[in-house]
């Protein structure tokens, strides 16, 4: 399966592409991905082309296809001003509005302080949901004392697993567990019937 990361970090090096390959890591650890980085930073100029003149650029051509021909996505952003960047809310508005339907995404942002964790809920998630695509419950916010803390690779693992069960096709409601067999309901039916 196909994972593609999209990461909004601005300075070399980022705390949000730490996190995002931090999320990245956990999901291969749920299941089989192949993942491809998607660095903003190195896009802003054809992203700003494509805003003013319609059309894409190469590389910006080979991202969106990328992004938009994923099994699941991570997204993730730093926070400026209390909402995702700039940048982050460009590329996303060069993407076709239907394109990212159904499609898996978890959702991240890194900022300065714990204030502006609601940016996933108030910002982030409504723009996804805008899109249509299926964002998984477990958001992962990571402010500068998180690092290294109690905590945060708990919310990793967590929203990993949701994305990885979505990816799989599984309930997001549902936790995913790797001590447990899955066994298709068609198959645990007929045992019950006495069929199997």
């Amino acid at each position: 399966m196909k994972l593609v990361v999209v990461s909004a970090g601005l300075s070399v090096p980022s705390s949000t592409r730490l996190l995002a390959d931090r999320l990245a890591a956990a999901v291969g650890r749920q299941t089989p991905v192949d993942v491809q980085i998607v660095e903003l930073r190195e896009l802003a100029v054809e992203i700003a082309q494509n805003l003013t003149n319609g059309f894409p650029g190469r590389a910006l051509a080979a991202a969106i296809d990328a992004v938009t021909g994923a099994d699941g996505l991570i997204v993730v952003t730093p926070v400026f001003s209390a909402s995702y960047s700039g940048l982050f809310k460009s590329f996303f508005d060069v993407i076709d509005k239907d394109a990212l339907a159904g499609t898996p995404v978890l959702i991240a942002a890194s900022g300065g302080t714990a204030r502006h964790s609601m940016v996933l809920d108030h910002a982030l998630r409504p723009l996804f949901a805008h899109l249509k695509a299926a964002v998984v419950p477990t958001g992962v916010y990571a402010a500068s004392e998180d690092w290294g803390a109690e905590g945060l690779d708990g919310r990793i693992r967590r929203a990993a697993g949701e994305l990885a069960g979505l990816m799989n096709g599984q309930s997001a409601a549902k936790p995913v567990r790797n001590d447990l067999d899955v066994v298709p309901f068609a198959e645990q039916l007929a045992a019950l019937r006495g069929t199997g």
